[in-house]
């Protein structure tokens, strides 16, 4: 079953952060389609309110997150499915990069331009290139670089091409794959390069999640997508992130237009040792892409800067064991849960630890045991995994007993709940 519980902390504006200690625990019971939720809020309030400092944004989709832990500073109808264009590119990278680490794939392997590849995305296409030659071989290296600065849709095709044989292949076997190990669970993919496919749709959120990933993962690749420019076969193209020349701090990702999608953009930069990632789409107007992710950017690290809410190793609330010698088990994270907060002031959050409970004895310390949700009104603003902080033994057979006999009582309860 799915189960929720947090503790209260509460404090004042001039002291939110750090915690100094349990004010009120409280426990409610719901019924859901998961099972028993088992929930207490953890608010912290202060003079100041968020929506002081609200963003007043044009695009239609939205999110802005800060890159270390996830926090998110502002979203705009982020779960909603749009054509991600060339930004979808960030997924083939993501493929790309994943398999260099793992060793299947060498900087130096070369892949051959097909007449697919050159027909669909090189010079005859009329769309974003690296004007690869037909027939020629080509390093999976430059092909990044095609790829990530030209946004060459030529290049995307030879990797997928040289990596899986053809490009619907790699686009539902490896790219579809790899999002799902990666916790994106909306993203679809009809080609590698974003150009127009109804199979081709990502949220904004998704968007930012694996540039994160990517960001987080993989430094030195990384650093691909702040290059400014790139030559291939003598001809000389810019990078087309319009950030990179108007924001101090820039350093990638990815810009993207088709008909469908509008103009959109992956945006990140790092100011004062802070990155935020920005994603945008849907736009109708390059300038307004570009104008309107760097407001994004610099009304971030204007207006929000990190809190620690735990502690690494510190208790952040418990979950209720099955069977064990004791009925619940302290939950900590082993590194600090930070979130972003408006400067000068605080504002209400909400943390939620969930977790499949009761969990079953015995447990071992360090096991993974759920998350924890920070809430920032209706939108998660971050969350981080939870362990086990002890180890609980196997109870006796008269506890377990009970504690059946209790899930039996319970599991009754929902099953009559859900039928009215």
């Amino acid at each position: 079953m799915a189960a929720e519980t947090s503790i209260f902390r509460k404090s004042n504006a001039a002291a939110a952060f750090p915690w100094r200690g349990l004010v009120a625990a409280v426990l409610a019971l719901a019924v859901g389609w998961g099972g028993i939720v088992y929930a207490a809020n953890n608010s912290v309030q202060g003079a100041k309110k968020a929506e002081e400092a609200a963003f007043d944004g044009d695009a239609p989709t939205a999110i802005l997150i800060e890159a270390s832990s996830g926090s998110v500073l502002f979203e705009k109808n982020a779960d909603e499915l749009r054509a991600p264009s060339s930004m979808m590119k960030l997924m083939t990278a993501e493929v790309v990069f994943n398999a260099l680490r793992e060793g299947k794939v060498k900087l130096t392997d070369e892949y051959r331009v097909s007449e697919n590849a050159w027909r669909k995305g090189g010079a005859p296409s009329g769309g974003s290139t690296m004007f690869a030659a037909l027939n020629s071989k080509v390093s999976v290296d430059d092909l990044l670089h095609g790829a990530l600065i030209q946004s060459g849709n030529d290049a995307c095709i030879a990797l997928a091409e040289g990596m899986a044989g053809n490009e619907r292949i790699f686009a539902a076997d490896f790219m579809t794959k790899r999002a799902r190990e990666l916790g994106m669970t909306k993203s679809t993919f009809g080609n590698s390069n974003g150009l127009p496919d109804p199979a081709n749709k990502m949220t904004v959120r998704e968007l930012a999640n694996v540039a994160r990933y990517i960001i987080r993962t993989y430094p030195d690749m990384y650093k691909l997508f702040g290059e400014k420019e790139f030559t291939w076969n003598k001809i000389k193209q810019p990078n087309r992130n319009p950030l990179l020349n108007s924001l101090n701090g820039a350093d990638g990702l990815k810009t993207g237009y088709t008909k469908d999608g509008g103009y959109g953009m992956v945006g990140s930069a790092v100011q004062n040792d802070t990155r935020l990632i920005v994603v945008i789409n849907g736009l109708e107007d390059p300038d307004d892409r570009a104008s309107e992710a760097k407001k994004m950017l610099e009304w971030g690290f204007r207006n929000f800067e990190a809190r620690t809410l735990f502690a690494a190793n510190q208790q952040v609330g418990f979950a209720k064991v099955f069977g064990g010698e004791s009925r619940s088990v302290k939950l900590a994270s082993r590194d600090p849960i930070k979130v972003m907060v408006p400067k000068n002031g605080s504002e209400k959050l909400i943390a939620r630890v969930v977790y499949n409970g009761p969990v079953r004895a015995p447990v071992t310390e360090g096991q993974p045991v759920g998350v924890v949700r920070v809430w920032r009104g209706a939108n998660v603003a971050m969350e981080a995994p939870v362990y086990a902080a002890e180890a609980i033994a196997t109870g006796s057979t008269m506890r377990r007993a009970i504690d059946g006999a209790s899930e039996l009582v319970i599991g009754m309860f929902r099953a009559s709940a859900e039928k009215l």
